[in-house]
């Protein structure tokens, strides 16, 4: 809504599965509102057939944990328990996060493939860098974006430790999603590493 000028969406599917059906509806309903009261001509869809939403997308947008808050529980807890790092990017509890979502983002490629080829995957789903680097190196498909916004969330951070609007804040950084570290920090373009 706020970048419509930029990004002028005409439909936005929401999917999700039977066991997500009540949220579905309840993002659609926020949905409709939210574009109603900003009097755009956005038409909004939901369903739980995934293939349905994929027919003629220009974008392809992931967001999804399969086996729930319960898996996540699981990742975080089985690696403490055996001393080492649990967390659903890195660690122990990344990979087997990985090892249930890659064949899920696998067959999301392949509906794809078969109904609109051309499409962009802007994939946010965890573990963003595992997953990307698997589409990257064991897929044939090109147009797949892996994101992650902690390196935002960590220059709006520091924006608020020096009272100062974030634009004036940049970043470098090195690492994966989740599992990074700032090597310098700019205000207007000078190093304040030191002084964060």
């Amino acid at each position: 809504i706020k970048r419509y000028d930029e990004l002028p969406i005409r439909e936005l599917w929401l999917v999700d599965i039977e066991d997500g059906r009540e949220k579905l509806e309840i993002i659609e309903a926020l949905a409709k509102r939210m574009i109603k009261k900003a009097g755009l001509p956005i038409e909004i869809h939901t369903t739980l057939n995934r293939r349905e939403a994929l027919a003629d997308a220009d974008f392809v947008t992931t967001q999804f944990r399969v086996g729930g808050l319960k898996a996540r529980a699981l990742d975080e807890s089985i690696p403490l328990d055996h001393g080492i790092m649990g967390q659903e990017t890195n660690g122990a509890g990344g990979m087997f996060k990985a090892l249930r979502t890659i064949p899920v983002i696998f067959d999301i490629i392949k509906d794809c493939e078969d109904l609109f080829p051309h499409a962009w995957i802007v994939n946010f789903t965890n573990p963003a860098g595992l997953i990307t680097e698997a589409v990257l190196n064991h897929t044939s498909w090109s147009r797949f974006i892996g994101v992650c916004n902690l390196p935002y969330g960590m220059e709006v951070g520091v924006s608020k430790i020096m009272d100062v609007d974030k634009e004036r804040i940049r970043t470098h950084m090195a690492g994966l999603n989740h599992m990074v570290f700032g090597l310098d920090v700019f205000l207007d373009g000078v190093s304040i590493r030191d002084e964060v």
